[in-house]
């Protein structure tokens, strides 16, 4: 006879050792009936009977006085009494007939499992109310979707908020142990709670312990991929008129968005003005009015920022109001002596939950003959523009977000000489684009690294966008009357949209043009759509208090710095993934050809992640920042993917920039120490009892650690092919082609795989979820064949707006780095019409830009600016510009 029973497993103590008590009884019991043959006719003895019971109530006397009995709670001790009372007996009849269900323990285990969540996890926080710090205890029931508040751990629970309730979680970037609860009361009101944990970790896991339970109780997931638009228009002092629908439904010339999205709306809509006459309240309700006509939505505005008439407005749609934090706002002048706000910049930046954004509206100084005064406007924006986490302080906003967009009206030209108006005129309207692009001024600056270093822009397809007669697209007017004679204003691309994320993450253009039919102003509206991959509030599949503890290595590390300073460096890192912020040792010195030094940093750094899972790991990013030890000055600052790292030992190249100009290179190594192994089941508590029978000749107890959790997931599997060239900034040391790890499907970054067709089964793969049984069924070690074997993750989630499939663009030219991108099929959108959407392309970042050796320049030569003084630092008093909302 063939038995198998599964012990109950969890992180109480007591429950534990009664588990381990009780199936070591039912065990020893069942073996007993097997060793021992009773004949039916014996069984219907009465007096043996009544041997068999006393025998099995002495055993449950033993067992109870071998447990602990204190430490169970006292409904516990009362259904223990009533199994061995009343149902031990039929469970042993049951196993000496061949019936392994056992109703009884199987009944008695759901009792001690229901609501087992609610008593597991309580956190120990500080609160202050009026400026004294007092205790509170948060307690979270996974299973009943309530989240309790208590002054004490053993004190009532009458105040709790339910899971739908529980609006945000707003992580403090100040105190990093501090989180803000979010909540809504039974009378709509929302309140805000203060909490603070006795470290980074513990705030961690109870986020993740929160998102789980949302993700448990919720019916909508969290999106991993939204889009965004983005428009600029120079409105030339005059208001719009009545219809400007074309301009939001990226309707006109270049790449422009298909009919058939015309009412899909976006997550996110960034308008982008110049010449404004309109006041704040005005253009606001005008923006939301034409999008309510087209998307029948109200958006909710995120934030307004205005300096004269430079203005931009961010609204989202209502969905995403709670996943919205840490909102900033800020400007610069760059006008007459750096004073007067005609020209400047406005700028808007906030975390949609674990994904950061910038968004920066400029008006640069106009005339062909000023690209260099354009070019300072660009660093001065650089270097005072304060928005973003303050403890970002050595970073500029180049460096601060996972996704920056730049837009505006940047004025460069086409550099023509003016007696060539005519021939451009026509060349227009050959729609010969080329030539003409050839000889813009902000291409040409930014293939010379002078402005936007590592920002993208698609291609132009559209007409110069400046300067038209006013009422008409058919004429351009080109010569300006003055008193000082007459101004040719050549028609140029005046209007541009460009972006710069993070490397290796995931953002595509689906639009990038201009309108025909709006035509109050001189300029013409430009347009944007992006589609962006976005994280959220990851879960992990480790047991926090047992997973291995991680690493992220970093070593070999060698600075090249155009400086001829004789100070000594040493390097900061910077992640949202790690607890603190880590310092090197001082490097070595060596002189360097063509005017630089050349640092080494001998030492390896150890940085310790929050979280050690591959998952989470791989979407992150680490900030690199080279600092002088005289004056903590930063001389350099980049980016590198962890997920560049994902197989082993990689070697990395980046550029290193200040204030917007290339100051050195930066190489080394970097490695990745995640959780060994498989990743446990558990999923904080998500606790299910595992009935697993095998067909062996004696009893076998089971005692896991693995709790399956109870969630049906569809999962996706993706071997991978990654292909790193010759120009990538990444070079893994290992070879490619005899590994066999996996790419996991993550938000940030698309799938990534070996191509784009995969047989039916393998896209999708049911996980197995494992329950008590009701009969007898053969054991499955699928799951455990390969130990080594990487989570296979949840399949992506996208915004509920994005439509199943859209027209196919052509491939983004210039990308920034190589991975090979596979389409997810996202959720239908509301209110759109099913299209082809277009395969995630292939991205690619040219080389690493060599030093020019001719006449090399030490950045600190014009780091001084007239007229200008720099802010205080961060964490002391902010800009007075300087606004944030959460």
């Amino acid at each position: 006879m063939i038995y198998s029973i599964v012990a109950l497993l969890s992180c109480t103590k007591h429950i534990f050792e009664f588990s381990l008590l009780l199936a070591i009884f039912l065990l020893l019991k069942i073996q007993d009936f097997k060793l021992v043959k009773i004949e039916p006719t014996v069984s219907k003895n009465v007096t043996a009977a009544k041997k068999k019971k006393k025998k099995l109530l002495g055993v449950q006397a033993l067992i109870v006085r071998l447990s602990c009995i204190s430490r169970i709670p006292e409904d516990h001790q009362v259904a223990i009494q009533e199994y061995f009372r009343s149902s031990v007996c039929l469970d042993a009849e049951q196993a000496q007939n061949g019936n392994p269900n056992l109703p009884g323990l199987r009944k008695l285990m759901m009792a001690l499992c229901k609501n087992l969540n609610s008593f597991l996890f309580c956190w120990q926080v500080k609160q202050e109310s009026l400026a004294i710090p007092t205790k509170m205890f948060l307690k979270v029931d996974v299973e009943g979707g309530k989240l309790y508040f208590k002054k004490s751990k053993d004190g009532p629970e009458d105040k709790y908020f339910v899971h739908n309730k529980i609006l945000q979680l707003v992580k403090s970037q100040k105190m990093h142990a501090k989180l803000v609860i979010i909540v809504e009361t039974e009378k709509e009101k929302i309140l805000r709670k203060e909490f603070v944990f006795d470290d980074t970790k513990k705030r961690e896991g109870f986020c993740q312990l929160l998102q789980q339970m949302k993700n448990k109780h919720s019916e909508k997931p969290e999106p991993d991929m939204i889009t965004v638009f983005v428009g600029t228009w120079n409105m030339g002092n005059a208001g719009p008129p009545h219809n400007i629908n074309s301009w939001f439904q990226c309707k006109g010339q270049g790449k422009t968005q298909d009919d058939t999205a015309d009412h899909i709306p976006h997550d996110f809509y960034v308008i982008g003005t110049q010449e404004d006459p309109l006041g704040e309240r005005e253009w606001a309700e005008t923006v939301k009015g034409v999008l309510r006509n087209i998307t029948n939505i109200s958006f909710k505005q995120v934030a307004i920022n205005t300096l004269w008439n430079i203005r931009i407005v961010v609204l989202a749609k209502p969905e995403h109001e709670n996943r919205i934090s840490h909102v900033f706002t800020d400007s610069v002048k760059t006008g007459i002596a750096n004073t007067l706000g005609n020209k400047g910049a406005v700028g808007i930046s906030f975390m949609f939950n674990g994904t950061s954004f910038g968004f920066v509206n400029s008006h640069l100084t106009s005339g062909s003959e000023k690209k260099l005064r354009r070019n300072q406007n660009y660093i001065n924006i650089l270097r005072f523009l304060n928005l973003g986490d303050k403890k970002l302080n050595p970073f500029d906003i180049t460096h601060q977000f996972t996704h920056l967009f730049w837009l505006g009206d940047l004025n460069y030209r086409v550099e023509f000489p003016s007696t060539e108006a005519e021939y451009i005129v026509t060349k227009i309207k050959q729609q010969q684009y080329q030539e003409l692009l050839s000889k813009d001024q902000l291409s040409m600056e930014k293939n010379e690294d002078k402005v936007f270093l590592h920002f993208d822009e698609e291609e132009i397809t559209f007409a110069p966008t400046y300067r038209f007669e006013r009422d008409t697209r058919e004429k351009y007017a080109y010569t300006k009357a003055k008193a000082t004679g007459t101004k040719y204003n050549l028609p140029s691309w005046c209007d541009r949209i460009l972006r710069k994320s993070y490397p290796l993450v995931h953002v595509v253009c689906q639009a990038y043009g201009c309108t025909n039919d709006i035509m109050t102003s001189d300029h013409s509206p430009v347009f944007a759509s992006f589609e962006v991959g976005v994280a959220s509030q990851y879960v992990s599949k480790q047991d926090p208090d047992s997973a291995p503890q991680g690493g992220i290595q970093i070593m070999n590390c060698v600075a090249t710095l155009l400086t001829k300073s004789k100070t000594k460096f040493f390097i900061e890192f910077h992640s949202s993934c790690l607890e603190k912020t880590v310092k090197t040792s001082e490097g070595e010195n060596a002189e360097h050809p063509a005017g630089s030094i050349k640092v080494r940093f001998g030492n390896q750094v150890q940085l310790t992640p929050i979280i050690s899972d591959p998952e989470y790991l791989l979407d992150q990013h680490i900030l690199i920042c080279v600092k002088s030890t005289d004056c903590d000055e930063s001389y350099g600052e980049g980016c590198v993917a962890l997920r560049a790292a994902q197989f082993c030992y990689t070697e990395f190249q980046i550029t290193l920039t200040h204030h917007g100009e290339k100051t050195g290179t930066l190489t080394g190594g970097i490695q990745l120490h995640t959780s060994e192994g498989k990743p446990t089941e558990k999923l904080y508590g998500e606790a299910q009892l595992r009935t697993d029978l095998q067909d062996l000749e004696a009893p076998v107890v089971i005692f896991s650690h693995s709790i399956q959790h109870l969630i049906p997931v569809d999962m996706y599997y993706y071997p991978l092919l990654q292909v790193f060239h010759h120009s990538s900034p990444y070079f893994p040391v290992c070879l490619l082609t005899n590994l066999t790890s996996e790419m996991f499907d993550n938000p940030l970054y698309g799938s990534m795989g070996k191509s784009h067709s995969r047989g039916k089964d393998q896209d999708h793969q049911q996980k197995d979820h494992l329950a008590l049984p009701d009969a007898p069924l053969s054991s499955s070690k699928a799951a455990d064949a390969d130990p080594d074997r990487p989570p296979v993750p949840t399949p992506r989630n996208r915004s509920f707006t994005c439509s199943e499939n859209k027209p196919q663009p052509p491939a983004p030219v210039n990308q920034h780095l190589s991975a090979q991108k596979k389409p997810v099929v996202p959720s239908r959108s509301e209110g759109g019409v099913a299209q082809n959407r277009p395969p995630l392309p292939i991205k690619s970042r040219p080389g690493v830009p060599e030093p020019q050796t001719p006449k090399p320049r030490d950045y600190r030569e014009s780091s001084e600016l007239p007229g200008k003084h720099r802010p205080p630092a961060r964490p002391g008093q902010p800009h007075k510009d300087r606004k944030e909302t959460s």
